[in-house]
C-alpha cells in the first residue's frame, strides 16, 4: 500500500457585498474656541488633526461596520489657518479598499460662525485605516462602490497613493537592510 498525498482545500471565504461611497459619507461640525488656539493666535494643526482623524475614523468604522484603526495618515494639508470662531466641517468619505484596509479622504472646511459667507476650504487628508475584531486582529472589510465620476476618480487617485506608500515602504526596509548588513545599525 502506498502513501498518497491528500489535498485538503482551504475553505472559502465568502465573498462581502460591496456598499456604495455614499453608506458610510460624514460631516463632523465644530466650532473653534480660545482653548484650540497655539501661540499664533490661530487654531492648532493637532486640533484639526485629531478632527480629521475623528470623522475618517467614524466613515471607516461605518464602512467596515466595526472597530477600524487608524493605520497611516498621508498627505494632510493646511491650506488656510483657521481662526477663533470659525465653524469647521470636516468631510470624510472611504476613497478606497483592500482586504482589510481602507483610505477614507477628508475635506476640511472653515465659515464664520456668525456670518452667511461660503465655507472655503481649509485643509485636506488621506488616511488609512485597518479594520480589527475584538481581538484586535485585521478582519474584512466589504468593496467600496464609486456612484459618481468624482467618486471613480477619487479610487483611482487612491490606488495610485497605495502603490507608492508601499514602494516607499519597501525601498525603506530594503535602506535599512542593506544598513545593517553593513553593520550601520542606528
Amino acid at each position: 500500500m502506498t502513501d498518497q498525498a491528500t489535498t485538503v482545500a482551504e475553505p472559502e471565504t465568502p465573498e462581502i457585498p460591496g456598499k456604495p461611497t455614499s453608506a458610510s459619507r460624514t460631516t463632523l461640525s465644530h466650532i473653534m474656541t480660545q482653548a484650540d488656539t497655539n501661540l499664533l493666535g490661530t487654531v492648532h494643526g493637532g486640533v484639526i488633526m485629531k478632527l480629521v482623524d475623528d470623522a475618517a475614523g467614524a466613515v471607516a468604522g461605518r464602512h467596515s461596520g466595526g472597530p477600524a484603526v487608524t493605520a497611516s495618515m498621508d498627505e494632510m494639508a493646511f491650506l488656510e489657518p483657521v481662526r477663533v470662531g470659525d465653524l469647521v466641517h470636516v468631510k470624510a468619505q472611504v476613497n478606497w479598499t483592500g482586504r482589510t484596509s481602507m483610505e477614507v479622504g477628508v475635506r476640511v472646511l472653515a465659515e464664520r460662525w456668525n456670518e452667511s459667507t461660503p465655507a472655503t476650504q481649509v485643509g485636506s487628508a488621506y488616511l488609512v485605516f485597518a479594520a480589527v475584531d475584538a481581538d484586535g486582529s485585521p478582519r474584512r472589510v466589504p468593496p467600496v462602490l464609486p456612484e459618481t465620476e468624482r467618486d471613480e476618480r477619487r479610487y483611482q487617485e487612491a490606488q495610485i497613493r497605495r502603490t507608492h506608500r508601499l514602494a516607499r515602504r519597501r525601498a525603506i526596509m530594503e535602506l535599512r537592510e542593506k544598513r545593517a548588513a553593513e553593520g550601520l545599525d542606528d
